[in-house]
């Protein structure tokens, strides 16, 4: 830690207890420093009872958004994108009550509907392609890809 950070910590964990004693007893206390686009001078001091999402909510309620870049947001969606294509996948779940898991059955979810068109709409091409050529085609065999692929069809509409 550079000389001039480590000044600034003690100076700071000093003021953060003369702070805290003009607090409400259910305030929290965080002191941050940065240097917009470098961190090396990135410093988090929370008091010992502060709890760094109730800072998040604050900062939130102040004008902070989802909709500015930085690398928190880039690395949140790169996580969801990366599940939803582990679920299309059906490899690598999330452990049991991970919050990505909404995000892998989407994704999972959104595969196996893709198997199933592909299914339906081979066997309707097979029947169609057999009844163009004269080939033989069962009506139960076609009937059995109309109501598929009718059912898919109705079920994707929803």
């Amino acid at each position: 830690m550079s000389e001039e950070k480590n000044a600034f910590r003690e100076a700071a964990i000093e003021a953060i207890s003369d702070m805290a004693q003009h607090l409400p007893l259910d305030c929290e206390l965080l002191v941050v420093a940065c240097r917009p686009g470098k961190k090396d001078f990135d410093l988090v001091l929370p008091s010992p009872e502060s709890n760094l999402n109730n800072a998040l909510d604050a900062l939130r309620r102040n004008g902070l958004s989802i909709d500015g870049d930085n690398a928190y947001k880039r690395d949140l969606c790169d996580a969801i994108v990366g599940t939803l294509a582990f679920g299309a996948q059906d490899r690598c779940p999330p452990p049991a009550g991970h919050w990505a898991q909404t995000f892998w059955d989407m994704g999972r979810d959104s595969s196996a509907n893709t198997e199933e068109l592909i299914s339906a709409l081979e066997l309707v091409t097979e029947c169609l392609s057999k009844a163009l050529t004269g080939g033989e085609v069962s009506a139960r065999r076609a009937g059995s890809a109309l109501v598929s692929a009718t059912e898919l069809l109705a079920k994707q509409i929803r």
